[in-house]
């Protein structure tokens, strides 16, 4: 038996609360979704036992953080080891409402969500659940894109952050960044949900491409991802809209040299996960923003071998998952 398995035996999907919110995001007609996850003994709520997380530049919270592999997400094996973890859909993604420009041909507008609605969005949704439970700071959680939407939460709101988790950050290039096509941007792309795996198992080495990601986990993960996709053609087609603020906004600051926030701003413990496959984030930007985090109470990098920019879905998804666990339930702090 795998870890994995070994993992998903020990979890009962009966013992999990699976609440959903929607929320004012401030913008007439725009609501957010926040999906919650806790376990029914979960009846006491602490900053340090709650985690908020934010997505990245493509794919859903849902799609990439509460996919039942082996019958078990990301939520649920954080809400089995006793956290109250919400994750958020910025505008444009998941179950969120989607902005009226994306029923529209994407060349009819510039580029939507940028970075600074994706700050805002997250911002309400944690305010949200600091009403909810009565809180004055969170946990936080997010990967590639939405690392800078939490790093600059975090940067700009040291008191409403108990300690930072994130994985793969965008950080600085003068290479070309893959999600980054090239071409004039409209305001969304169509993105080919079925011929995702080629792509993703393209960036690990030919010997390990088999045991990537196990049997029946892409066609589950598609399946979910696809099911969220508002537009009836898109579904159909196999193809979902993704928003191309991000985009826009790897040019202005990621490329350009120009960071969107000072990583050295932010004050509370961060852990830095990497993936060694991973080409979105090479291995020398993960370095690079790591050196940056000079304001942190303390800093961690865990390096996940043979795991990709998607190493939350793979088959060692386990290392990732146990790791973060450690981070936000340890009562460490430096002398």
């Amino acid at each position: 038996m795998s870890n994995n398995e070994l993992a998903s035996s020990a979890f009962d999907a009966s013992q999990i609360v699976f609440d959903e919110h929607y929320v004012d995001s401030g913008t007439e007609g725009i609501k957010l979704y926040l999906r919650n996850k806790r376990s029914k003994e979960h009846k006491v709520f602490l900053a340090e036992k709650t985690i908020v997380m934010v997505h990245g530049a493509t794919f859903s919270s849902g799609s990439l953080y509460d996919v039942p592999f082996n019958g078990m997400s990301f939520i649920d094996f954080l809400a089995h080891h006793g956290f109250d973890v919400f994750a958020v859909d910025v505008r444009g993604y998941g179950k969120s409402t989607r902005p009226p420009e994306m029923q529209a041909q994407p060349d009819l507008n510039p580029p939507l969500v940028s970075t600074d609605t994706g700050v805002t969005d997250f911002a309400t949704a944690v305010e949200f659940v600091l009403r909810l439970r009565g809180l004055k700071a969170v946990n936080v959680f997010a990967m590639s894109w939405g690392g800078t939407v939490a790093g600059a939460y975090a940067a700009r709101n040291a008191d409403k952050v108990v300690k930072l988790a994130l994985l793969a950050p965008q950080w600085l290039s003068d290479v070309p960044i893959p999600i980054d096509q090239g071409g004039s941007l409209g305001s969304y792309r169509l993105v080919p949900v079925k011929a995702a795996l080629a792509r993703w198992l393209g960036t690990a080495p030919e010997y390990a491409r088999e045991r990537l990601v196990p049997e029946g986990w892409f066609d589950l993960w598609s399946e979910l991802t696809l099911s969220e996709e508002t537009s009836q053609d898109g579904r159909e087609q196999g193809k979902l809209r993704a928003t191309n603020g991000p985009i826009q906004d790897i040019r202005t600051y990621w490329r350009a040299g120009t960071p969107y926030y000072q990583p050295s701003e932010i004050r509370a413990p961060v852990l830095l996960l990497h993936g060694e496959w991973d080409i979105d984030v090479p291995l020398d930007l993960a370095r690079a923003y790591f050196e940056q985090l000079t304001g942190a109470s303390y800093r961690r990098w865990v390096e996940i071998g043979e795991a990709t920019h998607l190493a939350l879905m793979e088959s060692h998804r386990m290392q990732a998952y146990a790791e973060v666990v450690r981070f936000f339930d340890e009562a460490f702090k430096p002398e």
